[in-house]
């Protein structure tokens, strides 16, 4: 059994969270590769690592001073590593970052050295090797992580049967220079370790004790997802929930890789297992109807009208060509018999609203075209839905008895998901209404 562990910021961001992390590795000997984020906000008014370090990039960028927030970088670093307890010395870390500071380097160099002194330390703290990510993870030079080379310096650098620390969020191009990834960049590098080294579980320490059934912003306690499938999770978190990097699970997926969402704070929780097939945990406990429910704010409908619309060839590629011209993506496109609605996201087509509506009406010769800005669209996801005849109808009646108007529907042949568009001031409303029947009350 081997298990690749990631910490995120909130997880590392003091001398009392790197004890806790301590207690979680020596509690199980095969979490032997562990990732780090850089350290994170131990209170509201301190500030993330990456953030300070893209600030002081900024003042270069500009001419500005910028030595008294690398102070604070440095000082966060010495207190972490004073309160441990550490002998490891970092003044040369800290002088080589400032010359490399002073030639002028990249942005990508200097925020990447939040990852790598947090990883430093956590190392020595451990009692681990550290590992450079820049001599495992390849980028070619399109941006895009080269998986084949980055097996092979995987191979050639990594110990086998030793606990290993690997700075998460970087590697390196072809020439050498560092390259990061998105904001959240850390959960990618953990999944991309985790594939190469043929991980059983990846786990992912956080600060919440996996993922909940919807946003707690707008439920108060939401249950927690005990088992949960790659496709649910991409559905959910396309649809605005806030849970793991998108790309996360991409390099799991073909391995068939769990991903398991933990809190650092509450160990023995056993959090969120995200699989490829939940039907062996289905078996022993029928799912729940729902999984999960998320949704965004601000899109609009640009409805095109026309009879006999549908069995016009080529409308809808007509449709979306114009849509394409404009590097505007569509989210759905829901079809009638004499009528074709493409729902996009307001901000995308701000600028050239009027331009697309004319090409539209040019090249299609519309009968009339209607716009309708304001809506919200809420996914409802849950592989037990199949097994729920009627559930949409449910659905649909619990909205119409809290007075809310669907202005959208959209579900998936697998009936994993369905996709609704309400009106955005109906959006916490119509979130909670579904949680309260058919999570809290499902059995009714």
């Amino acid at each position: 059994m081997i298990k690749v562990v990631k910490f995120g910021g909130s997880s590392v961001a003091s001398a009392k969270q790197f004890e806790k992390i301590k207690g979680i590795i020596e509690a199980d000997p095969t979490r032997q590769l562990i990732v780090s984020s850089a350290c994170g906000k131990t209170a509201k008014e301190d500030h993330k690592v990456t953030d300070l370090l893209y600030l002081t990039h900024a003042h270069l960028q500009y001419g500005v001073p910028a030595d008294h927030i690398f102070d604070q970088i440095v000082a966060k670093y010495e207190r972490i590593k004073t309160n441990l307890g550490l002998d490891l010395d970092l003044t040369d870390q800290f002088a080589q970052i400032q010359a490399q500071m002073a030639a002028g380097c990249t942005v990508d160099y200097l925020v990447s050295r939040g990852e790598y002194l947090t990883s430093m330390l956590l190392a020595e703290y451990l009692g681990a090797e550290f590992v450079d990510a820049r001599e495992v993870i390849a980028f070619d030079y399109s941006g895009e992580v080269n998986m084949e080379k980055s097996a092979t310096q995987f191979a050639a650098r990594v110990p086998k049967g030793k606990r290993v620390v690997i700075p998460g969020f970087y590697g390196a191009l072809p020439n050498g220079s560092i390259r990061i990834m998105t904001r959240g960049g850390s959960d990618v590098s953990g999944a991309i370790l985790a594939a190469l080294s043929g991980a059983d579980v990846y786990e992912n320490w956080t600060d919440v004790s996996g993922i909940l059934v919807t946003d707690p912003r707008i439920v108060d306690n939401p249950k927690r997802v005990d088992y949960i499938t790659y496709a649910e999770l991409r559905e959910l978190s396309y649809m605005g929930a806030n849970v793991l990097h998108d790309e996360t699970i991409l390099p799991l997926a073909d391995q068939q890789i769990p991903i398991n969402i933990r809190n650092t704070n509450d160990p023995d929780n056993p959090g969120t297992m995200i699989m490829k097939d939940c039907s062996e945990q289905d078996e022993k406990n029928a799912p729940d109807y729902i999984t999960g429910i998320s949704g965004k704010k601000g899109f609009s409908l640009i409805t095109c009208a026309k009879v006999h619309m549908s069995s016009e060839v080529g409308a809808v590629r007509k449709v979306l060509t114009v849509f394409e011209r404009y590097g505007v993506s569509i989210e759905l496109v829901p079809a009638g018999v004499d009528n074709i609605t493409v729902v996009v996201e307001t901000k995308q087509i701000e600028d050239h609203r009027y331009e697309i509506i004319a090409e539209l009406k040019e090249e299609l010769r519309l009968d009339s075209i209607r716009v309708m800005d304001n809506v919200a669209l809420i996914a409802i996801v849950g592989r037990g839905m199949s097994q729920k005849p009627g559930i949409s109808g449910k659905f649909f009646a619990e909205f119409g008895a809290h007075d809310i108007n669907i202005r959208i529907i959209n579900q998936s042949a697998d009936e994993v998901d369905i996709i609704v568009g309400v009106d955005n001031t109906d959006f916490e409303k119509a979130i909670s209404c579904i949680y309260d029947r058919f999570v809290l009350r499902a059995d009714d």
